[in-house]
């Protein structure tokens, strides 16, 4: 009975250790969060896809240089300034740099040393076999004065024997040994030959060591410092690089079904990218001999004018070729080329003319000062460079940092 009423009133002992309930608003506040996570994570997710999904479709176009000879261009091409003669100069023999005398930039001419192998093994050798030339002339001279010497004695002989006083063996033993006089001065002459010829050998060695300009032009590169080790199969690097710039070219790029348009001999102008306000008188000089059949296109080669200045035009520099109908006038070749845009890409903002730049599929309203008209295109006086991409035709709903895709339709 005890025991029964001891277990009853454990049961209506409260435990103070155990965590509370929770509560009714705690539980409401929990799945509210969660929701409105759930939610934030979707609007935003939302308005990414949005804005891949509905990006503004827009056609675009370039801003462009146009040439004051615009109206006789035949064909456009581009392409890049190549020099038709360069030498990487290297040496026929490995060694060691013991002088530089050139620096990037120099101009040099045909034949000018222009840098130094070390060659104090080659000079010791040489001096070498200049003293055996020496020895060699040397036993030709006492050989000689001996055979000379025995030649008078023989004559002498010969007298005597004539006469009778004494006997022919003595006379012959001295022309016995006069043969082998005469076979010792062919040897000492034949030695002195053979170190004649070292005495080249080496002398050609020493002067391989000497590196000379195999052309006249201009160093490009930045030439190998003394000490350096050239030549040899373990060493491809060239001491410097020349280019004779007399000979710069600009091979152009001529779509294959334009080829016609292009004549032999027939101006054309030149405009660099590095120099877009400057224009150079050319002449069509060559054709290429295969197409590039994945290019579909045909190299040409044309000459600048020689009465223009090329000082400033570099090897490599990109360039656009215009073959004309009819050669530029000397007055003419000084007007300056023309910066434009359509007519089309120019819309009014504010009060202000503005074209839309395509950057990274986002646009970018840029203010633009106009000139006057060129055909349906306008002359821009201040804005965008040359081959910046605008849009085509900005309607009123193109606004500044809307994003966009592009297309052809």
């Amino acid at each position: 009975m005890a025991d029964q009423l001891s277990s009853d009133l454990a049961s209506l002992r409260i435990n103070r250790d155990a965590p509370p309930a929770p509560s009714a608003t705690r539980k409401l506040i929990v799945p509210l969060v969660l929701v409105a996570a759930v939610g934030a994570a979707a609007f935003f997710g939302w308005q990414r896809v949005q804005g891949e999904l509905f990006k503004t479709p827009v056609r675009t176009t370039e801003i462009a240089m146009i040439s004051p000879s615009q109206a006789d261009v035949q064909v456009t091409a581009t392409g890049y300034v190549i020099p038709q003669i360069t030498s990487k100069v290297g040496s026929k023999l490995p060694g060691r740099l013991a002088k530089v005398l050139i620096k990037e930039g120099d101009t040099v001419k045909e034949g000018q040393v222009i840098a130094q192998l070390e060659d104090n093994d080659q000079r010791s050798q040489l001096a070498a076999t200049s003293s055996r030339v020496g020895v060699a002339k040397a036993r030709i001279s006492t050989a000689r004065a001996q055979l000379n010497e025995l030649d008078q004695q023989i004559e002498r002989e010969q007298g005597l024997v004539k006469s009778g006083a004494v006997g022919k063996a003595n006379l012959d033993d001295m022309t016995a040994r006069r043969a082998s006089l005469r076979e010792a001065v062919s040897a000492a002459e034949a030695e002195t030959n053979a170190a004649q010829a070292d005495v080249g050998f080496v002398g050609i060695g020493l002067k391989d060591r000497i590196i000379v300009a195999p052309i006249s032009g201009r160093v490009v590169t930045k030439p190998a410092t003394p000490g350096s080790f050239v030549g040899g199969i373990g060493s491809p690097e060239p001491i410097a690089e020349l280019v004779d710039f007399t000979s710069l070219m600009v091979e152009a790029d001529v779509p294959e079904p334009r080829l016609h348009l292009v004549k032999m001999g027939g101006p054309c102008e030149i405009i660099l990218d590095a120099y877009p306000n400057k224009r150079y008188r050319c002449e069509a000089a060559a054709l290429g001999q295969r197409v590039n059949r994945s290019k579909a296109t045909i190299m040409v080669k044309v000459k600048f004018d020689p009465n223009d200045d090329i000082s400033d035009v570099l090897p490599e520099m990109s360039a656009r070729v215009s073959f004309l109908s009819q050669k530029i006038s000397e007055a003419a070749k000084n007007e300056k080329p023309k910066k434009v845009v359509s007519n089309d890409a120019v819309a009014d903002r504010n009060g202000a003319k503005v074209v839309f730049v395509v950057t990274e599929g986002k646009l970018h309203a840029v203010p633009v000062k106009l000139g006057g008209a060129v055909g349906s295109s306008v002359e821009l006086l201040d804005g965008p460079p040359q081959g910046t991409k605008v849009v085509s035709k900005p309607t009123n709903d193109t606004v500044d940092g809307q994003r966009i895709k592009e297309t052809d339709k």
